[in-house]
């Protein structure tokens, strides 16, 4: 396996749950890099009712790269207000003008800026490493995970080192975002919440916890049932808007402009197609349209690892309520820290690279999604700091430890 190479001949899983097994990840080579965005001021522009905006601008650092480096496979998350992707050194300078582009985008059409770093993995903590997996959610769509604390180290330096962050004054080429596309109205749960939740494994003793997410996935199987049951999208939900106030994000993304009414007229005229095609079941273009509901469905990224364990879940209230009380005893044993956001719907965000294999589906809750659950688990965070002294060591001593388990 050569290093231009690493994650195309990476094993795919067929299991989500195996992705919590940390024996199933491989480090990633030393000359590649982590490129990460994020929105600045992401909570402010949500507060101001820019959701939309700046979840489409987390899937434009995607999208522009995707297209500027196909047909190279590199690995990618999506967290609702940026992105984190990995590129072998010979696609650095390609992916970096990319995400100059889109950061540009962002100014210009949405008046948001948009953080955008490069870290080597060689530059990040060895005890911390940047470990990659790939599980094939669908036949169309391999879905990547980061574990290790090397991702979440790569974002703090971005944040807090100069050095890492793209300030890059002058003109940036075009940001290629064909493919970007938002067309599908929200998705509301059908037993009235949709959470976005945040997990992430804190050290227990003197050693990190490998095996806390699948303990925290067996819960939610516990409370929820199978993937299925909780999956936040449903195909007989699934419907186009033809509200073109909601096609909005997408032409001003595209064209690149705040006020993008022929791009609006392009984007309205190809989902009135789209519906049409969907309505009778059409087969065109090497696409079966009577299928393509399910072909979204099964190809959306609702759950994913990137050194944290983030999902959106579909439940009822009462499902919510005994989950958050899960995690409150185990935030309060020490074993974990989370943060989640309650909504009645998902936002949907689509990566087109062809309709008939290669498209993704980016899953992030309403008025907020994973932006503020992160924001909630900052304020976990902070209250760890400030804590009484050994008062997390105290709960802990009492706790049920956290070992491999037997089967899931």
């Amino acid at each position: 396996m050569t290093s231009e190479t690493f994650y195309a001949s990476l094993p795919v899983l067929d299991r989500f749950v195996d992705l919590a097994n940390p024996q199933n990840y491989v480090k990633a080579p030393a000359d590649w890099y982590v490129l990460i965005t994020d929105v600045v001021a992401s909570t402010e522009a949500i507060e101001r009712g820019q959701y939309k905006d700046v979840n489409v601008l987390g899937a434009s650092s995607i999208m522009a790269v995707l297209n500027a480096l196909n047909p190279l496979e590199v690995p990618f998350i999506f967290g609702g207000d940026g992105a984190v992707l990995l590129v072998p050194p010979s696609a650095l300078h390609q992916a970096r003008e990319a995400l100059l582009g889109v950061r540009a985008v962002a100014e210009a059409a949405f008046g948001l800026s948009l953080r955008v770093g490069v870290v080597p993995v060689d530059d990040i903590d060895p005890q911390r490493p940047v470990k990659v997996a790939k599980f094939r959610l669908s036949p169309s769509y391999c879905q990547a995970s980061f574990i290790g604390g090397g991702v979440t180290q790569a974002t703090k330096l971005i944040k807090t080192d100069p050095v890492y962050r793209l300030d890059v004054a002058g003109q940036s080429a075009a940001a290629n975002l064909t493919g970007l596309e938002c067309r599908w109205q929200a998705l509301p749960s059908d037993r009235g919440h949709t959470l976005s939740l945040i997990v992430a494994a804190r050290s227990s003793g003197s050693s990190v916890n490998d095996y806390l997410y699948q303990d925290v996935l067996g819960t939610i199987a516990a409370i929820y049932g199978d993937l299925t049951s909780y999956h936040p999208l449903s195909v007989t939900g699934l419907r186009l808007t033809l509200n073109p106030l909601r096609l909005w994000a997408e032409a001003r993304a595209r064209s690149h402009r705040p006020k993008p009414y022929r791009m609006l007229a392009k984007v309205y005229l190809e989902t009135l197609l789209g519906y049409g095609l969907m309505r009778f079941g059409i087969k065109a273009g090497e696409v079966d349209w009577g299928r393509y509901k399910q072909d979204v469905w099964a190809a959306s990224d609702y759950q994913k690892i990137d050194d944290t364990l983030r999902m959106v879940i579909a439940g009822s209230p009462a499902q919510t309520k005994q989950l958050m009380d899960y995690l409150e005893q185990r935030f309060r044993q020490g074993h974990l820290t989370y943060g989640l956001h309650i909504s009645d719907r998902a936002l949907m965000t689509c990566l087109i690279m062809n309709r008939r294999d290669r498209h993704f589906h980016l899953i992030d809750g309403a008025d907020g999604g994973y932006a503020l659950a992160a924001k909630a688990m900052k304020a976990q965070l902070h209250a760890i700091r400030t804590e009484k002294p050994g008062y997390f060591s105290e709960q802990t001593k009492h706790s049920r430890p956290i070992s491999k388990p037997s089967s899931l």
